[in-house]
């Protein structure tokens, strides 16, 4: 009878350690984006918005921010995550009309073109049906 639940403990021993190891195979193949051939994530078809260059960053709408009457500004930028203050250099993204501090998306669109808050991807063909004197929301276009 001891041989027995000494064989059971071994063999439940063993079923907890495949297990460990089956579970670690899994999440380093999850965290290395591989298939079982070895393929890289981006190799499938997953791809990854390319930076923008200085040129056309430079083209995206810049504006002094402007508080509304009420005080204290609600708006905040999405990567530094500071409220805008009133004279701050700021940009709006065309595509989907987001605002940020202008040095904040500048880095940030030099390493991904896409919008950090929605991941709309930005691109600089839009920008010339845009005016470039408009108030609206507490903004000033400059």
């Amino acid at each position: 009878m001891v041989t027995e639940v000494i064989i059971s403990v071994i063999l439940l021993f063993v079923g907890i350690a495949v297990l460990v190891v089956i579970h670690i195979c899994l999440v380093g193949r999850a965290f290395n984006g591989n298939d079982n051939n070895g393929h890289a994530a981006f190799q499938r078809g997953i791809t990854r918005n390319p930076s923008m260059s200085n040129d056309d960053i430079k083209k995206l709408p810049c504006f002094d921010y402007k508080v509304e009457e009420k005080g204290n500004s609600l708006l905040d930028c999405a990567v530094c995550l500071e409220n805008f203050k009133l004279g701050e250099k700021c940009r709006l993204l065309p595509n989907c009309n987001h605002s940020f501090h202008a040095e904040c998306i500048d880095s940030w669109l030099l390493k991904t073109a896409a919008c950090p808050i929605c991941r709309t991807r930005t691109n600089s063909s839009k920008i010339g049906g845009q005016s470039s004197s408009s108030s609206e929301g507490g903004i000033e276009l400059a």
